[in-house]
Order: C-alpha cells, then structure tokens, then sequence
C-alpha cells in the first residue's frame, strides 16, 4: 500500500509529547526536572484532549467523514488518537511508578499511603482534614437519573458509593466530592527528614463518612473529567464579542465529556454508573494508578531546597547592546537589536514599553496583547501611559485559548483606564507580536517599533526559547503604521515596503521564496533553506519543499512539535531533514533562512506553517536585515542543526530517532546559546572601562 504524502497531524503532536515523556525518563536529567516533564506531558494532555479530541469528536457526531491529508477519517482518527494516547499513559504511570516515585523516595520526598502512617501521622491527616477539608467541601448526591453531571472540568472529584437502603438494596447511592483546583494535593506528614506526603484524596477517604452520618461508605475512589473545549463565539451573529466570548466560556463548564480518568480500584458499578450518566465511549476511559492528574506532580519541583535534584540555575543575562540604565530609544536609534530569549533577558523590552509610558516625548503607543501574565508590567505601563495623556491603542485578543478570562479582564481594565482596546479582528485571530511607539524627536515624529516571536510576557520569556528585534527602520516603521491601520480600522489593508502578513500574503510570499530557492538551484546555482517553526502542516507549503527537494535543494527544518511532512523518501524529500528539539526551554522562535543566491534573507516570525495560522490568523513574516542581527540569527539557526544530545531526527515512517554524537563529545544547542550569551556578556563587562573619581579636597568656603 502506498504511503501518503502528508502525517496525520494529530498523532504527529502525540509522538511530540512522547518527546517530552522521554526526557522524563533521561538519567541524565536532574531527578525534579524528570517529574517537571513528566508533569508537562500530563498538562499537554489535558489540553489535547480538551481541543484537538473534542474537536473530532464533534465532527463524528455530526457524521462528518470527510479525510484529512493523511487519508483518515474523524472517526479512523479518534480511533488512532485512542490507541496511541492510552500507551502514553501507561508509559506516563510507568515512569512514575518504575522510575521516579523510588528515586524520589530514597532522595527523601515520599508517598505515605494511609497503611503506613504511624499514630501521629494519622492525628496529623485528621486535623488537617477537621480544620481545612472538612469545611471547603461539599459532596453531593449523584443519581442515574441526574440530567446534567454537576462535574467541574480538569478538577479530579472523589467518588463515594454509598450502602443502598433497605428496601432498594438493588440500588446503589452514589455521591461526588469536587476537589478545587486551588487545593494542594500534597499534605505533608510530620517527620524527622525529608517531605513524607499524603495525596488529599487520600485524606478525603480516610474520614469519608464524616461528610455522611449514619451511612456506610462502600467505596471511595477519585476520578477526574475532561469536557470539550473546541467552541468559539459565531462572530458573524454576536453583536459584543466581548458578551459573546464570556458565553463561550460559560459554554465549556457545560459541554460534553472527552475524557474519562478513573482509578484502577474502581468497581464496575461505579464505573459503568459513570459511563452511563457520561455518555462516554469505552476508548475515552483511561483507567489509571495513583495519582489522576500527572499533571498534578508539578508542585513537587516547586518544594524549597534538593538544589542537587534540579538543573543548574541559568539565569538570563544582560545585553551588551542595552546597556542598564542608557535609554532605549537612544540604542535603538544608534542601530537595531536582536535579544535571544531566554539567554538574553526580556528587560529592555520592559524597559522600552515602560520608557515611553513615562517619556513625555512620546505622544503614542500601538500594541497587541496575546497572552500576559497574571500580573503584567506590560499592562500596567500601557494603563500608566493613557493616564499621561498618551494616545494608547491595544489589541487584545479574546479569542486567545484559555486565557480567554484574563484578557477580558485586562481588556475592561485598559478601557477604563483611557486606553482604546481593539478585541481583535473580526472572524480572525491577532496572532501577530509588535509594539509600535511614535516619539516625537527634533527632527520629526520618528517610529520605534519591537518585532517578537513570543507574547508579552515576562514569565514565560524566562523558560520560552523567543527572539526579540527592535528597531526604527523607517520602511517597518511605515508597514507598523499602515498594519496597525488595517487591523484596527476599516481601511484595506495595505501593500507593505518589507512585512508580510497573513492572511494576506505570508503565505504567498513563503511560497516564492522556496520556489526561488528551486529555480536557482535548477540553473546549477547554490541553493538552501534553513528553517526553525513549533509546527509544519500546512499542505501548499509542504508540496512547495517537496518540489524543491525534488530540484535538489537541500532543507534542513527545525520543527519542535507537529510535522507533517514526511521527510527522507526518495525522489520526493530525500534532501529534506526534520529535526525537534526538546530541552529545559520551551523552543518557541520562528527563524527562517533562504540562501537566495548568496544574499541570505533571513527572517522572523510569527506564524508557525499551519494553515490555521496562514488563513485564519492575523500573522507577521519580519525581514532582518541589519547584518550584525542577521548573523547572529544565522549562527543560531547553525547551532540548533549543531545539536547532538537534545535532537530527535525524524524518520520516513514518522518515528523519531535520538541524535548520537558519536565519538564527538556531545553538543547541547541550548547550552551552546547561553554560554554564548554569558561570553558576550562577560567580553562586554570586560570592555567597560574603569573609571577613577579622585578624593578632592573640601574647597576653602566649605571648611
């Protein structure tokens, strides 16, 4: 049977987070930095089944069989998906339970299951249940006749049966126990060393009859569900996109259920008691060991101390081209700067955003706002501009996934505050990273603009591997105004001097470049494409490197999750190569290189090669090209292909191999780039000049 051209797009991002699960199992990785991963592969999980299954799901109720690029069905797919995810999680338990639960144990922080508490111990568990659990929950009855579950999404609930009554004893009873989110799973036991715990629903079982007097617990176990999430607001009817995105949220604390996690001891009544008022498939029931919810062992590298058990702390160092304490926009003025995060720090971005909030000159602040943290300096300095006087323009996309909430409380905040908030672009999704700030200089208005990879947020651009470019190029200045023009008003959008945006001409503009790249390698000339991205799906773009590796151009791709495309088969990609790169940081840039004829166009971006993102998200393609900032670029890209210890090479039949270093000692590419940025770092320091200030006597009148 002939292979098709194209993966399936879903269970290429499982064998990304079978990536990710590897790493947990590493020797060589520090002992709490196995469980953060492991940890990660739960929450990736989550939010996979949450999108990406609940999607599919909704399209095989409604009898939809159209195929993918693969050949597959929703419901060939869901079947696939089932499959393969299930393995996952038993090779997620297996880590845990085979490999880190004893490592950990003998390192000290350990499990005490209610058998092995001594007398003092179970005092402890039973004040701590009296005085903190006891009072914050509240079980309620559950029967088959229950029309709607009361269960909350992603909060794993303990599931008590109770002993029927007399004259229903074919009946059982049944009731649920919500744990809140907010709720540490973890109760730590008195001791003489280390961190013994209890897990909350342990606890919970252990004194369960006092939610229940006079009743017999049968059975308590926990148990968590997954609802769909894959829901968006009907643009073309919600006349407030603001009203219509806060009942898409009420929408998800309603929808149906994608996913079942029971606990390995639970009963066959229990279960089938739930699979019926649940409606869930068998292949949708995951039945798991302690703890449900792997995600949840993400606190246990956030414990203080057991330095020993993490990674060697590498903490983001300063620019040589921002120097602390010189303004922002008298470096950007002398010449364009490229950050590497998270080697270099995100404080000039800071710094720059804060700078004109506060400098009178600047008479205005354009921005897009896709993901913030909790609480964002970003937003404080755009609210504290508007009070100046400023005039402050922000985008704030609502339709971000999951951040949805914060948005809109940010949104009604700026507003409040002065600010004009854009909720994005009707019918699309503002994807696009750039802040725009016009100061008015003697010589005229003049435009600084920040380009990025990554969100404004100084958080995850601590562990997100992002590239940052400012600059005040007068032709970006000019395609920042005429972007932030057609995204915010009515107007057409524009032909840019050097950006390219989707849906516009991104797309277009990558596809000429690769088939440029084909043409010159035709006429015998050197040609290359070097490229780094989260994901490559989209088709159009994948036929386009299938022609050009046809042609003999040689790609080599840098993509961390979803791949699509099918590389090393000959006489169709056998000059293309795949490989991911999965680390202690998050790899999150988009760097793209065309040799074009020896010119090296090089470029950042924010779209990954998804056709989501190419027609359905407001997108930039940033040209670099000051060659100081180009080369560096370059010599990144360079060091990632370099990388022999965190690469995964992937195959023709869609497995990943590991990269060997051989003989060779072994090249870690995100090691490589902070020592780099620690060595520039250290030369500029080196460079500074000592200053003496001399004594000087007390003048004759201050004496």
């Amino acid at each position: 049977m002939k292979q098709p051209l194209f993966f399936n797009r879903e269970l290429s991002w499982l064998e990304f987070n079978q990536r990710v699960l590897n790493l947990a199992r590493h020797d060589d990785v520090p002992l709490l930095e196995r469980v953060k991963f492991l940890a990660i592969t739960g929450s990736n999980l989550d939010e996979f089944f949450m999108v990406r299954v609940g999607g599919l799901q909704l399209l095989e109720a409604a009898g939809r069989h159209s195929t993918d690029a693969a050949g597959m069905t929703p419901p060939e797919q869901l079947e696939a998906i089932g499959e393969r995810a299930h393995r996952m999680v038993e090779d997620q338990y297996e880590c845990w339970h085979m490999q880190l639960e004893s490592h950990l144990a003998r390192s000290g922080i350990r499990r005490v299951k209610p058998g092995e508490l001594s007398e003092v111990q179970v005092a402890h568990v039973h004040e701590v249940f009296e005085k903190e659990l006891f009072p914050v929950l509240s079980p309620m009855s559950v029967s088959a006749d229950t029309t709607f579950p009361p269960f909350v999404n992603h909060v794993f609930q303990v599931g008590v049966r109770l002993k029927p009554l007399a004259h229903a004893a074919d009946k059982p009873r049944f009731a649920v126990i919500p744990v809140g989110r907010n709720m540490s799973r973890f109760i730590s036991v008195p001791t003489d060393s280390g961190y013994p715990f209890v897990l909350i629903e342990d606890a919970i079982c252990m004194f369960a009859e006092r939610f229940f007097p006079g009743e017999t617990v049968v059975e308590c176990v926990p148990f968590r569900f997954t609802r769909n999430a894959d829901m968006s607001v009907r643009e073309d009817v919600a006349g407030d996109l603001l009203l219509g995105m806060q009942a898409v949220l009420d929408a998800r604390k309603r929808s149906d259920c994608v996913r079942l996690e029971v606990n390995k001891a639970m009963s066959k009544v229990f279960l089938g008691f739930l699979q019926k008022i649940l409606h869930i498939k068998p292949r949708d029931i995951y039945t798991v060991s302690d703890p449900i919810d792997i995600s949840t062992l993400a606190l246990l590298p956030r414990l203080g101390g057991y330095a020993s058990l993490r990674d060697k702390p590498w903490p983001a160092k300063p620019s040589p081209d921002t120097p602390i304490g010189e303004s922002m926009f008298k470096i950007i003025s002398r010449g364009s700067v490229l950050l590497n995060h998270p080697y270099d720090s995100f404080e000039p971005v800071a710094r720059l955003i804060n700078e004109a909030a506060d400098d009178p000159d600047v008479v205005a602040i354009k921005q897009i706002l896709y993901r913030t943290s909790r609480n964002s300096p970003i937003v404080a300095a755009l609210i504290r501009a508007a009070d100046h006087g400023k005039l402050v323009t922000a985008l704030v996309e609502l339709k971000a996934r999951f951040d949805e909430a914060r948005n809109i409380e940010w949104a009604k905040e700026m507003e409040d505050a002065g600010v004009q908030v854009i909720y994005g672009v009707k019918g699309l999704k503002t994807h696009a990273k750039l802040c725009l700030i016009v100061r008015r200089e003697p010589q005229g208005l003049q435009r600084y603009m920040h380009f990025g990879t990554g969100n404004y947020n100084e958080i995850t651009a601590q562990v997100y591997s992002d590239v940052s470019y400012m600059t005040c190029d007068e032709d970006l200045g000019a395609d920042a105004s005429a972007f932030f023009n057609s995204i915010t008003g009515y107007s057409q959008p524009q032909k840019f001097r050097k950006l390219n945006a989707a849906p516009i001409s991104l797309r277009e503009h990558l596809l000429e470049l690769i088939e440029g790249e084909a043409a010159r390698k035709w006429q015998g000339q050197k040609a290359f494409i070097m490229a780094k991205v989260n994901s490559l799906a989209d088709t159009k773009l994948i036929e386009a490197l299938y022609a050009a590796s046809k042609e003999g151009v040689k790609i080599d791709l840098n993509v961390r999750g979803i791949c699509c495309l099918r590389p090393g088969v000959p006489r169709l990609s056998e000059n293309i190569s795949v490989t991911s790169i999965v680390g202690r940081f998050l790899e999150h840039s988009r760097v793209i290189r065309f040799h074009h004829g020896g010119e090296d166009k090089v470029f950042i971006s924010s779209a990954d090669w998804l056709s989501r993102n190419l027609d359905r998200r407001v997108e930039l393609l940033v040209p670099v090209e000051d060659p100081a900032s180009r080369k560096r670029l370059i010599d990144t890209l360079e060091t990632y292909f370099n990388d022999t210890a965190d690469a995964w090479r992937l195959q023709p039949d869609g497995s990943y191999d590991r990269v060997r270093a051989g003989s060779r000692k072994p090249v870690r590419s995100q090691e490589a780039l902070y020592e780099q940025a620690s060595e520039r770092a250290k030369r500029s320091r080196q460079m500074q000049r000592t200053v003496f200030q001399p004594h000087r006597p007390p003048s004759a009148t201050g004496r």
